[in-house]
């Protein structure tokens, strides 16, 4: 134990030092209202692909939109006025409650009607739904194609991972069709089928504007790795291949001024925090193109017999 607080307290002190170093080279731009100090320190003190449930500080990211979620897993709160709003993500059980606190350490109004939406259907992503649909009496949305996963709590049998992930606790939800808009009392969420990490992964894409009027459009795409467990082929399956490719170009076609990813590290969300601010960086048309080689390498190991 003892071992284990010094650990600690080393850690601490080595973040302290990042923390203050990320914040001087970024010194000149936080007075700016674009940039942002509480950005900064995320991405000193979180790393490439953490811990799915270490806890950091939130984060206005543009707008109406805030970065909720953990160091590991991504959750995007949406202020639609009025008490509403949009959660995208709740990260796992245990994540979820650091998501809760962070919604609540900024003082967020939670007092009119939510809507939680997800990216795709494994475990550290929405392990935490039914959990947060009950603090937040809120609705979880999700893919009609997967609504069985949220209804059960267990995999999709074509799914690349199945058996892979934690059963979910399940939820009653309300049922949304991939490529459709929702629109909240004129503020709109636009869905995007982008099955191939899952079946029923979704990316999303919506505007955000600040105090200024000036307005960005965001989008929050899927994570479109092409990972399975270890006896998967996605080359046993052409139809699904298709269909992830589907995606990856209805990403690469997207407008999106910032780019956001439900694992910060897969689109250098730390990268850009540590400058101050998510815009700029990578492109949805890059993230499309790195996940598209990331398919065909994966194919080519098949082909290759490994």
């Amino acid at each position: 134990m003892f071992v284990r607080l010094l650990a600690a307290a080393a850690a601490l002190v080595l973040s302290g030092c990042t923390i203050a170093a990320a914040s001087s080279q970024a010194s000149d731009k936080v007075e700016d209202a674009r940039y942002s100090s509480d950005m900064v320190r995320f991405g000193a003190v979180c790393e490439d692909f953490d811990d799915w449930d270490k806890p950091t500080e939130p984060f206005l990211i543009h707008g109406n939109t805030y970065y909720v979620g953990t160091c590991g897993i991504s959750a995007i709160f949406i202020d639609r006025g009025n008490g509403g709003f949009v959660l995208i993500d709740t990260g796992t059980e245990t994540g979820a409650r650091a998501v809760l606190n962070n919604i609540r350490a900024l003082g967020l109004d939670i007092s009119g009607p939510g809507d939680i939406l997800q990216s795709h259907e494994h475990y550290d992503h929405v392990g935490g739904l039914a959990w947060m649909v009950q603090r937040l009496s809120a609705t979880a949305s999700v893919n009609a194609d997967v609504a069985n996963v949220y209804i059960t709590g267990v995999a999709d049998p074509r799914d690349p991972q199945a058996g892979m992930h934690e059963p979910m606790d399940p939820v009653d939800p309300s049922i949304i069709y991939p490529g459709k808009e929702i629109d909240y009392d004129g503020f709109v969420m636009r869905s995007i089928a982008t099955p191939g990490h899952t079946p029923g992964a979704l990316s999303w894409q919506w505007e955000s504007c600040d105090d200024a009027g000036t307005c960005h459009t965001i989008v929050y795409a899927d994570s479109l790795s092409p990972v399975s467990r270890d006896d998967y082929r996605f080359s046993n399956h052409p139809d699904y291949v298709a269909a992830f490719r589907a995606g990856l170009e209805r990403v690469r076609d997207l407008k999106c001024d910032i780019l956001l990813t439900p694992h910060p590290s897969a689109s250098e969300m730390l990268t850009r925090a540590r400058t101050g601010t998510m815009e700029g960086g990578m492109t949805c048309a890059e993230y499309a193109d790195s996940k598209t080689k990331a398919l065909d390498e994966r194919l080519a190991k098949e082909a290759a017999g490994k």
